[in-house]
């Protein structure tokens, strides 16, 4: 597949998924209708204004050389096509036609919830966000928010430290870091999860560009978490997105007189699920298998290479040549086969070929 009229058509403001769709059924294919004369775009439904800003885009990018330079910056691009789309994302309304990514997703991100609210976090929020993102982490269960400052920081970074995976949704390019501050974070979660965006490279972090990501972060996960939120805090737009998608939305009760509390508060009465314990959301979702599957691949490894392997790694990263002398198998096999561990959850690269076995679980703060 040839995602260089994906990324292109991506590039064009106004053609996003309904109308990629009416393209491609009608022209059978993106390369004919990138290089489709303005009547036959016409035909094809696209009104004069989205034709003008379609040839202006053919004639200032350079398809080829513009996926050469995500490519050098590790930017990876998916298409409702390839197989490691997110499968729970597509099957939201209108899914996003292409995702740039920074880091990696994986299968284990199958178990994934949101973890979102407001900047201004109280002390209490901040509490509850740790502690929530903490021990989701721990029991395999990967943490999405959206990088910004307060609530969605604090997810991240409490996930990062339990260990566990992330996924951050921004609502600019994934070489566009927002807030800047947050360039060192976004550097653990490309380690240990991804940058995701719908929006290409070199898009800027404008204010219209956050509330249309929030469906992302609710579309990738299981459920959506509202720790604080004001009465009108841009969590409440992924609350209401993950409802209308079909996904649980739970709400941390707060205090009636503080002003972070009223939106979250507001949800509850509104019929989303009270928030009492981080294990309501182990049993409402039945994640608590998602552990479980996981120790039972630990406590059988695949093939007797996989076991070799496990018996070499711990907590403490081991380079791919060390791993290589401590069991004396071929580099090749050492690799490919980390790899596929890596996709099962057993084991995780945390930078330059580094890598550590899967943490078993330790016991969580209600324990």
């Amino acid at each position: 597949m040839d995602k260089r009229y994906w990324v292109g058509f991506n590039l064009v403001k106004g053609i996003g998924a309904v109308r990629l769709q009416a393209l491609r059924e009608h022209f059978g294919d993106l390369a004919i209708a990138w290089q489709a004369p303005a009547d036959a775009l016409q035909a094809a439904g696209l009104s004069a204004k989205l034709i003008e800003r379609l040839m202006q885009v053919r004639a200032d990018v350079d398809l080829d050389r513009l996926l050469n330079q995500m490519e050098k910056e590790g930017i990876a691009v998916l298409t409702w096509e390839d197989e490691a789309y997110p499968p729970r994302l597509k099957e939201i309304e209108q899914p996003p036609p292409v995702l740039y990514l920074r880091g990696a997703l994986s299968e284990e991100d199958a178990w994934a919830v949101a973890i979102v609210g407001t900047r201004r976090v109280t002390a209490y929020g901040r509490q509850v966000t740790e502690e929530l993102a903490s021990f989701l982490a721990r029991h395999g269960v990967t943490v999405v928010s959206g990088l910004a400052r307060g609530v969605d920081a604090i997810a991240h970074q409490s996930a990062l430290r339990a260990g566990g995976r992330t996924l951050a949704v921004l609502g600019c390019g994934v070489d566009r870091i927002y807030p800047p501050e947050h360039a060192g974070l976004a550097e653990k979660i490309i380690q240990a999860g991804a940058l995701v965006s719908d929006y290409a490279p070199g898009t800027p972090p404008e204010a219209a560009n956050f509330p249309p990501r929030n469906r992302i972060i609710s579309g990738l996960t299981l459920a959506t978490v509202v720790v604080e939120a004001g009465e009108t805090s841009g969590a409440l737009i992924t609350a209401q997105f993950a409802a209308d998608q079909g996904r649980e939305v739970f709400a941390v009760p707060g205090n009636i007189l503080a002003p972070q509390s009223k939106g979250t508060n507001a949800l509850i009465a509104q019929g989303a699920r009270p928030l009492l314990s981080p294990r309501d959301l182990l049993e409402t979702l039945n994640l608590g298998r998602v552990h479980e599957q996981r120790a039972v691949r630990k406590a059988v490894p695949g093939d007797e290479v996989e076991a070799a392997l496990l018996n070499v790694l711990d907590a403490e990263p081991l380079h791919m040549d060390e791993i290589r002398q401590q069991t004396g198998l071929p580099i090749e096999r050492v690799s490919a086969t980390l790899v596929m561990m890596e996709l099962k959850g057993l084991v995780r690269q945390v930078g330059g070929n580094h890598y550590v076995a899967v943490r078993e679980e330790r016991p969580d703060y209600g324990a």
